[in-house]
């Protein structure tokens, strides 16, 4: 049996790319147990999250990908704790953007597992939204933390630097839509949906996509 769990907490901030910045909340997502844990998308708050850890070790900060909104309170996070920050090759550019001095400590790859609390945690590399843009796959918890490539409603935006609409469609296809249909779709942003219920919605978006 696992002992991991699935922990939530919303965190606001700003958003800036390409010259503009907005106001956003963010979803960062704590899976662990009572004595370790991962945190994914170490968003705005550093104070907030640590305290949602309290005492238990924070084995890595795991990023869906380098927006700042997703990565601005890391290397904070990071250094209060000890933990690595992990994130995919293809989106350095876009981190060095928000810390252009501290780079992550690790790198993730397509099919990379991550280990927490006895729990596997699946790395899906779904560029689109962002180049290295990654979804973590935990089927014993039946859940896939999808960052912001796919939404309630639909896939995450592309209409900005390094984004890009067909390749997020492609992702979406080929490595989402392909979980069990039950799976728990635990996003950047806004609440949960699932596969199943997501699925009708993108055919529409899946024949825009070419």
């Amino acid at each position: 049996m696992t002992g991991a769990r699935i922990e939530h907490l919303v965190t606001s901030g700003t958003f800036s790319l390409d010259g503009g910045t907005w106001d956003v909340d963010n979803n960062v997502w704590i899976v662990g147990d009572d004595h370790e844990a991962i945190v994914i998308d170490a968003a705005h708050d550093a104070d907030a999250i640590a305290a949602a850890l309290g005492d238990r070790t924070l084995r890595a900060v795991v990023c869906t990908h380098a927006h700042n909104d997703h990565i601005d309170a890391a290397p904070e996070l990071a250094a209060r704790t000890g933990a690595p920050i992990l994130l995919h090759a293809d989106d350095l550019p876009l981190w060095k953007q928000t810390h252009p001095d501290r780079l992550p400590d690790a790198l993730l790859s397509d099919g990379q597992r991550l280990s927490i609390a006895r729990t596997d945690l699946t790395v899906l590399h779904t560029p689109g939204h962002a180049p290295g843009a990654v979804c973590l796959y935990a089927p014993v918890l039946s859940t896939v933390f999808s960052g912001d490539t796919l939404f309630q409603g639909g896939p995450g935006a592309t209409g900005r630097s390094f984004s890009h609409f067909p390749t997020i469609i492609d992702s979406i296809r080929d490595r989402l839509l392909t979980l069990p249909p039950e799976t728990v779709v635990r996003t950047g942003h806004g609440d949960s949906t699932t596969i199943d219920a997501e699925a009708p919605h993108l055919q529409e978006w899946l024949d825009r996509g070419h």
